[in-house]
């Protein structure tokens, strides 16, 4: 016992010690017949993020992106506040820009897209100066980008899965990445689909029950070419991804139904059968000229991007049918078109610049500096009523030192932003005619600063502590006044046009080891937390969303790398051990304490836990088990968890063929069947609401990955061309090194 109290002691030590060279690449070099890989990390635990490797990691790439989020360690994704990791809210990125959506079009968006096309998901908890201050708490940066090659090289990924729940519904996915080189110029394309089929039941507070049958339809397209001028490189992007959904839902509930023959309203017990459609068109294009000098650490980037997003929703309404309570009186109406016609279009475009040197400070140094300009505009229509019209300009500039003193690193920055924020809302009076509001103005100039230091134990072992004042400008899908969702007979969901930023103190203490083994607490200050509230009026739903004026949030975390040999062996043989994470049983423990500090509402604190155990069995084939657990009893911003958010067991065994150029995996998720969101709402004024969401999360499907053979043996890595961006020397969420 006591050696293995002293042997965890020891973990970061111990795990995975044979990955200390930095990079996270596979790369191959063919020699004389022989090939020399270099494995991924699963997990890297870096002094402002932490980067989960996807595309090595069949327990999470088997399925859809959010599927594969949602197994992240430490990350809590509901439907009715979005998502966090270690207590900070996430700002998801694509490739190095913001989505600028939220909730329930996030999660469709993430849907939408096969897990196999993700390279990797970088979660960066403390942003620099370099990064927009509209980062707010913490970035999630979902990377799909794959290296370009010289020589034409392919890599096909497919998965088919199927659910159990109340009858088999069927999900595939594939994407193909093809990639070349000439004397001019290199190109890369990656397409791919994901189709998959759903249930949800949904209680609202027992005044609508309903069982809705999803369709989602998922495609992508991303392309890049890139040019060698000297010393200096252009490239070129466009990327479009499109969603496709159709959902039909049955309901029943009480509710005050219209009586058309005395043309009024009259509570009745009703059942009603609706059908939605929602078709969303990303399309992102990007131009970029990357200046290099002889000095590799200096650089100069200029950029220009345009992302344009256009989104359809609309609802039907078949019949509607039952009783009024009052006199017991049976009713049909036969149903309306266009219960729901909603539009949205946004538009991004942005300029920004670059710019890197050495600089002797102290021991060693560097100082960055940049500027961007964007403008966004955000129109919304119902039924081909323009009522929202939105427009936001920024400006702003950064300046960030970073030197070295022995063992100590120093980052200290700040970044100018000026915000220009204005727009009108549109409605439709009793009269007919059209009342039209300015929205509330946000014209201001901001600084906001960011400090860490970092003190270097020992080779990777390193405490760190930060801080960075940052601000959160409200999505697109909060501030959206139409309903993008299902609407019944008494509920409705509908943004907030005057939403005003969050403004956020962040603080954090970490100490790391190995990448993998690490412990930390931070705490977030927001001043106008934008969060979702349910409240009750009579027998009518609201779903709206709304800023808290002061708002906490505390986090304690841990994890912790337990390689079973420890069990078996003394720790002066493990300590020289020379370890491969493909080829080792392990498991990985992850423990977070999460409390939401909000003003005239007791919320209890929450544990969330995580535990992956890997084995290998006999013939190579590697066994993958994922346990997730989210205690309930707990306060979620403005709602109480009843039954615990997450509460899924997984596992996938996985075998590769032909040299490694073919991994199969079998899996099955959420075996016991229980993922399920059952909350009671706490808003800050009114009765509480009962809410309960039940997905069909079981599943069970087959995966494959092939690296298909073409003539050119010898192709070699070259810099990754998709979507390329800014670098960033602490394996950046822009570009790959090299570029």
């Amino acid at each position: 016992m006591r050696k293995t109290i002293f042997a965890l002691s020891l973990l970061g030590s111990v795990i995975i010690h044979a990955q200390e060279k930095p990079g996270n690449k596979v790369k191959e070099k063919e020699i004389e017949g022989v090939t020399i890989t270099k494995t991924k990390k699963a997990v890297e635990q870096k002094a402002d993020r932490t980067i989960f490797d996807f595309s090595e990691q069949p327990q999470l790439n088997n399925g859809n992106v959010l599927e594969g989020i949602k197994k992240l360690p430490g990350l809590v994704s509901t439907d009715i506040a979005g998502m966090m990791y270690q207590g900070k809210i996430l700002d998801v990125y694509l490739n190095g820009r913001p989505l600028n959506i939220t909730s329930n079009e996030l999660n469709s968006f993430l849907e939408g897209m096969p897990a196999n096309s993700v390279d990797r998901i970088e979660v960066i908890t403390q942003p620099g100066a370099e990064f927009p201050a509209t980062s707010g708490g913490a970035i999630m940066n979902i990377i799909t980008n794959k290296n370009a090659n010289k020589y034409l090289t392919a890599t096909y990924s497919g998965n088919y899965s199927f659910t159990d729940y109340d009858k088999y519904r069927s999900r595939t996915s594939h994407s193909l990445n093809l990639n070349a080189r000439n004397k001019l110029f290199g190109w890369q394309l990656n397409v791919g689909q994901n189709y998959r089929e759903s249930m949800l039941n949904t209680d609202q507070d027992n005044l609508l029950l309903s069982n809705t049958s999803r369709t989602g339809r998922g495609y992508f397209a991303k392309s890049g070419l890139t040019f060698d001028l000297g010393q200096d490189r252009l490239l070129l992007n466009y990327d479009i991804y499109h969603n496709n959904n159709d959902n039909s839902t049955l309901s029943n509930g009480l509710a005050d139904v219209p009586d058309k023959k005395n043309n009024t309203f009259r509570e009745a017990r009703f059942d009603a059968s609706d059908a939605a459609h929602t078709n969303n068109v990303r399309q992102e294009a990007v131009v970029t000229y990357q200046k290099r000098f002889d000095d590799k650490s200096q650089k100069l980037d200029f950029q220009f991007g345009y992302t344009r997003s256009d989104n359809k929703f609309s609802q039907d309404n078949f019949f509607q049918q039952g009783t009024y309570t009052d006199l017991n009186e049976h009713f049909f109406n036969p149903g309306t078109q266009d219960v729901l016609n909603n539009k949205s279009t946004m538009r991004i475009a942005n300029f920004k610049v670059d710019y890197a040197q050495p600089l002797k400070i102290l021991d060693g140094g560097k100082v960055s500096t940049g500027g961007l300009y964007e403008r966004q505009d955000f129109d919304t229509e119902s039924k081909g009523f323009t009522n929202l019209e939105y427009q936001r300009q920024t400006a702003s500039m950064y300046l960030e030192f970073q030197a070295k003193l022995k063992k100590f690193d120093f980052i200290l920055g700040s970044r100018a932003e000026n915000y220009d924020i204005s727009g009108v809302t549109r409605v439709i009076d009793s009269t007919g005619s059209v009342v039209q509001k300015d929205l509330i103005p946000f014209n201001k100039f901001k600084l906001f600063p960011n400090a860490s230091i970092q003190y270097n134990l020992m080779n990777q072992v390193y405490v760190a502590a930060n801080y960075n004042k940052k601000i959160s400008l409200p999505s697109i899908s909060a501030l959206n006044p139409n309903n993008t969702t299902f609407q019944g007979p008494n509920t409705q969901i509908t943004g907030n046009p005057n939403l005003q930023p969050t403004i956020f103190d962040n603080y954090e203490l970490k100490v790391s080891a190995f990448d993998y083994a690490f412990i930390g607490y931070s705490v977030s200050s927001a001043k106008n937390q934008v969060a979702q509230i349910i409240r009750k009026d009579g027998k009518n739903l609201y779903n709206e969303q709304i800023n808290i004026s002061d708002m906490k949030i505390h986090n304690f975390n841990i994890g912790l790398p337990v390689p079973f040999m420890i069990f078996s062996k003394p720790i002066s043989e493990i300590m020289k051990f020379n370890f491969n994470p493909d080829k080792i049983n392990f498991m990985y423990l992850y423990a977070g304490y999460q409390k939401h500090d909000i003003d005239n509402l007791n919320n209890k604190g929450f544990w969330i836990f995580n535990v992956m155990t890997q084995l290998i069995l006999p013939k190579d084939i590697k066994l993958t088990a994922n346990y997730s657990y989210l205690t309930p009893k707990a306060g979620y911003f403005y709602f109480t968890a009843e039954k615990p958010f997450n509460n899924s067991f997984d596992l996938t065994l996985t075998k590769k063929f032909l040299d490694n150029r073919l991994t199969v995996s079998v899996f099955a998720n959420d075996i016991f069947n229980g993922q399920v969101m059952q909350v009671r709402s706490n808003p800050p004024s009114g009765e509480s609401v009962y809410l309960r969401n039940k997905y069909d999360s079981r599943n069970f499907g087959l995966s494959i990955n092939y690296k298909i053979p073409t003539k050119n043996k010898l192709a070699k890595e070259d810099p990754n061309i998709l979507n390329s961006t800014k670098k960033d020397d602490n394996g950046g969420i822009m570009q790959q090194p090299g570029q």
